[in-house]
């Protein structure tokens, strides 16, 4: 299982200029490749090949005065950026036919040096390196310090540098994990829960555990609500605009990076502690365009199910989704009756068949637990990590201080 480790950057002023060449040389490739696309498309003729994209928009594009400084960057930078390309009409041309999952991938656009997020990748061909004295060695960039908060637990295949919103660098690198230190690590287990998802409360367990929501959005409103205001009053294109967005982006950051960090230490306790998982396929795009949108959205229901998910592939755990039309809410939990649906601010009801009195949501997280049939799952094979695609968001620094997270 492939799996990616950010972690913290901090070029000198030296080599900022030349990531932000490599960031810039990347881009005019990628709309180069585009465009030659969409000429082509235009004309009714046949794409043009990878390889012969590859010849004319960097090897001969060098050699020209107009392109001459595409040589000032890594060649691997650029024969990346066509390969992103190429995966951008993959995917665009598979979601039409309807081979891809989840939403439709539009057309690719071109990238704009406005773009508040950069990346740019370094494969093993570039022959990038740590250095002894814990530094990230780039061709063409120099030696950079990272803040390491932990140790790489293999070699790492390639590596990618990142420019977020708030002018933060990034190095997320691909690991490919051991299955027996990982099956070592969370030993299995014979304890099994269901988990009801909710907004007065993040989660409720089928155990009666309850787990506050950090409601991390709500609590920043403020700050959040005073930066926008000052960005809004400056006047476009000058240097105090861009230190507002810089202020206002930072601040976003903040919110998304405690977020994330809640929703790590949350799926990574619920899943060494459980060998099998319950959990409701929430419509989280629906309710988002109720007027709960801003706690569905503050919340971040989707990426801790994504966390649960792959951290189920690594650890061998069961996870499994039961469906949202499930009536998880209005069944008693001690003998099956049926009581009809609620409204929401009865959060406690008695049941009319045997008298048995519910919490609303423990009621509901034991439903869980007994639709997605947990008792029969964990019982049975383990299902070893496979191979599954490198998670973005995996594990390293966002902020937060350097100390040794689970991942």
């Amino acid at each position: 299982m492939q799996l990616r480790y950010a972690f913290r950057l901090y070029p000198e002023p030296g080599q900022r200029t030349a990531l932000s060449r490599a960031f810039g040389c990347a881009r005019v490739v990628y709309n180069d490749a585009v465009r030659a696309r969409e000429d082509a498309r235009r004309a009714g003729e046949a794409f043009p090949t990878a390889g012969l994209l590859s010849r004319k928009l960097i090897t001969e594009a060098k050699q020209t005065p107009e392109r001459s400084w595409l040589g000032e960057v890594s060649a691997v930078v650029l024969q990346q950026s066509l390969r992103d390309a190429e995966t951008a009409y993959r995917n665009f041309f598979a979601s039409l036919k309807g081979q891809r999952q989840g939403a439709k991938s539009g057309a690719p656009r071109f990238k704009s040096s406005k773009d508040t997020r950069q990346s740019i990748r370094f494969t093993a061909n570039a022959r990038w390196s740590i250095t002894g004295s814990g530094r990230l060695n780039l061709p063409k960039v120099g030696a950079v310090k990272v803040k390491w908060s932990r140790t790489l637990p293999a070699q790492p295949s390639s590596v990618t540098v990142i420019k977020d919103a708030a002018g933060r660098y990034f190095a997320s690198f691909v690991i490919d994990t051991d299955p027996a230190a990982d099956a070592a690590r969370m030993p299995a287990t014979d304890h099994t829960v269901g988990i009801d998802l909710g907004l007065t409360h993040f989660a409720v367990l089928s155990d009666g555990t309850k787990i506050d929501s950090p409601r991390f959005l709500r609590r920043a409103e403020k700050k959040l609500k005073k930066a926008q205001q000052e960005l809004s009053r400056k006047q476009k294109g000058s240097r105090n605009r861009e230190k507002a967005r810089l202020k206002v982006a930072r601040a976003h950051a903040q919110v998304a990076d405690a977020r994330r960090e809640f929703h790590h230490q949350l799926s990574t306790k619920l899943i060494s502690e459980n060998q099998g998982i319950g959990v409701e396929d929430l419509a989280v795009k629906a309710l988002a365009r109720t007027g709960l949108a801003k706690s569905v959205h503050d919340a971040g229901w989707t990426q801790f199910v994504a966390m649960l998910e792959y951290k189920a592939v690594r650890y061998g755990r069961t996870l499994v989704k039961i469906g949202r039309f499930e009536p998880t809410s209005q069944v008693c939990s001690a003998c099956g009756a049926k009581d009809g649906p609620k409204p929401l601010h009865i959060r406690e009801w008695t049941c009319a068949a045997c008298g048995a009195v519910h919490d609303r949501d423990h009621n509901a997280a034991k439903n869980v637990k007994t639709a997605a049939g947990l008792a029969v799952t964990a019982g049975g094979a383990q299902v070893r990590p496979g191979l599954v695609l490198a998670q973005r968001d995996e594990a390293g620094s966002h902020g937060f201080p350097p100390e040794p997270r689970a991942a």
